[in-house]
């Protein structure tokens, strides 16, 4: 009863309610509602129905991974949806909140599953954390204990890793879980090793955890093995508060990247070469100010919604998009017939990112001659790839996605073939697409992996007639009020209540 009384809370003060406001939405007192949600009245089905549509969350199926919806699809969808912030910027943020000994406040923090395990283990740590509708206040404690770290909440996100970027300047010897995530195939963490050990860092693994320890040292240079996002994060928390100059070569450029360096300019910290593949990073001895920050627009949520349109047939307007992390992702959709007008850029609210709105038309599509791969920025973000797969369902020809990055992820796009698509799997990391194809509904569980699942729901808002989207908790993890917020478009979509 506790877990639920925290869950309606939270669910309330997100939308701006009062107790008293919620309490004459259910026909109820607004004492009946603070006893509800302290955990001390006992909550029956119809009543949690009842508060389940005031708050627009469904509470019937608060375990993870069994909330469940069903979509009627083949409506054309209209009007105007704001760019979310992104899960990628917001955990690199909640991660670099480690290094600063004063409170930091993020705005338009996303209230996302990803974000609640990383704010769960923060907590677990001793890290006092505050929400005050979409801002969140953290203030470190005078001394991290990682003796009480929840397990369960980080072994259940990749995100942990990045803890140890952080965590060194804090500790000399520590134990984090091993992490979990998407299921991706065997994605390793060695290139963090790599990358950290310049810094001093040991780190070995046991069945469940890395045992971390530290003598620290200023490498004037490090070559990352691997381009990654999360290992380029690591190496620049890991600079961060290291007295001295370090330049990392062959770094991510992309979005959350950048995010961060301009967040810890912010805190002080000298950084060159911010979008680019060098960051020459001249660390402090220390972190110790009151912060406020407002988060970045999330591309992959404008590509959700572009991608939305274009199975839908639909005109719609997408609102601050962050056109610098779209360009190719757009070039390409234009090469292939996609139409849409283009606002001119403004800037939002960190001073760096390059926004426009995006206003789709209805288009016919037709496949392209080339094959449609991810490449590190500024090519099309792997993260947004999967989208392809779906719209290529509704282009005239073959399409090959090569998703080269993941061994594993390409056989999660079969899924759309019970949709009614037509995929020929070449290998792990290939498939063909044929179309244009007419998606039937269906019911799917979804994989679990949050890219895939989404282009899943995006096809089932295509297919004409009832479909059920099983266990969206992978699609929870990145995407927030995801349901509501196509409803507000005019899809019919809603939380599968089942007792």
């Amino acid at each position: 009863m506790q877990h639920i009384g925290d869950k309606i809370t939270d669910l309330r003060e997100t939308i701006g309610l009062t107790q008293t406001e919620l309490a004459k939405k259910i026909g109820t007192t607004q004492s009946a509602v603070a006893r509800i949600e302290s955990g001390k009245q006992n909550v029956s089905a119809d009543m949690l129905k009842r508060i389940s549509k005031a708050l627009g969350k469904n509470l019937i199926t608060l375990s993870p991974g069994t909330v469940n919806v069903r979509i009627t699809g083949g409506k054309k969808l209209s009007g105007t949806i704001e760019t979310n912030t992104s899960k990628n910027g917001a955990v690199g943020l909640l991660c670099a909140s480690l290094l600063n000994q004063g409170t930091t406040t993020l705005h338009r923090m996303p209230r996302i599953e990803e974000v609640h395990r990383i704010v769960e283990v923060l907590e677990s740590i001793g890290v006092k954390v505050d929400w005050h509708g979409s801002s969140i206040n953290i203030t470190p404690p005078k001394k991290f204990d990682l003796a009480k770290i929840d397990r369960e909440a980080a072994e259940r996100t990749r995100s942990i890793v990045m803890f140890i970027g952080p965590l060194i300047h804090k500790l000399n010897k520590f134990s984090l879980p091993q992490s979990g995530g998407c299921k991706l195939g065997s994605r390793t963490v060695r290139p963090h090793f790599y990358a950290l050990e310049e810094f001093g860092v040991d780190i070995k693994t046991t069945d469940d955890s890395y045992e971390v320890s530290v003598k620290h040292k200023t490498p004037a240079e490090i070559i990352l093995y691997e381009s990654g996002d999360t290992v380029t994060e690591n190496a620049v928390l890991a600079a961060a508060l290291n007295v001295g100059t370090t330049t990392i070569k062959y770094a991510s450029a992309n979005y959350m990247v950048q995010e961060l360096c301009v967040f810890l300019q912010q805190l002080g910290v000298k950084i060159e070469g911010i979008g680019t593949t060098s960051l020459t990073i001249t660390g402090v001895p220390e972190i110790n100010t009151n912060i406020e920050y407002t988060l970045a627009e999330d591309p992959t949520d404008s590509m959700f919604f572009l991608a939305t349109a274009i199975v839908t047939n639909s005109v719609i307007k997408i609102t601050r998009c962050p056109i610098e992390f779209l360009e190719l992702e757009l070039l390409t959709l234009k090469k292939m017939g996609f139409k849409y007008t283009q606002s001119k850029p403004y800037i939002g609210h960190n001073g760096q990112v390059k926004l426009v709105d995006i206003t789709t038309k209805t288009s016919k599509l037709k496949a392209v001659a080339d094959k449609i791969h991810s490449r590190p920025y500024p090519g099309i973000n792997a993260d947004n790839l999967p989208f392809f797969a779906v719209i290529c369902t509704q282009a005239s020809g073959q399409t090959l996605i090569h998703d080269w990055m993941y061994e594993k992820r390409a056989i999660y796009f079969t899924e759309l073939d019970k949709l009614g698509a037509e995929t020929v799997y070449a290998d792990p990391h290939r498939i063909y697409i044929n179309g244009p194809t007419t998606l039937r509904p269906t019911e799917i569980v979804a994989p679990p992996a949050l890219r895939p699942a989404t282009i899943l729901l995006i096809a089932m808002l295509g297919a004409k007639g009832e479909s059920v989207l099983r266990n969206i908790y992978s699609i929870n993890r990145g995407y927030e009020k995801i349901v509501e917020r196509l409803a507000s478009l005019g899809a019919s979509i809603d939380y599968l209540d089942e007792f």
